[in-house]
């Protein structure tokens, strides 16, 4: 099974708590701060996901989605729609 995660990065505080959820180690901590001046986590974006899901289970700001068994057109849609959402 494979997934992917997408993190928004503006909700990202940089806990790092998803970093060491991950079983597989797909997430880092960004060397880019966000508009707030935190380093959020980056999903490393290979095929290694597993699509468990802890890493969203345990994010406190509710800032990664989880997609299990999709292809990655239909979670970079996804993220694109995400980000879209209350611009003119």
């Amino acid at each position: 099974m494979t997934g992917k995660i997408i993190i928004d990065i503006e909700k990202c505080k940089g806990c790092g708590l998803c970093v060491m959820a991950c079983p597989k180690g797909q997430i880092v901590i960004s060397e880019k701060s966000n508009k707030k001046g935190y380093f959020p986590a980056k999903f490393k974006a290979s095929d290694n996901c597993s699509g468990c899901a802890m890493c969203a289970i345990i994010c406190p700001d509710a800032a990664i989605k989880v997609y299990k068994n999709c292809s990655t057109t239909k979670a970079n849609n996804a993220q694109t729609a995400n980000s879209t959402k209350g611009k003119a």
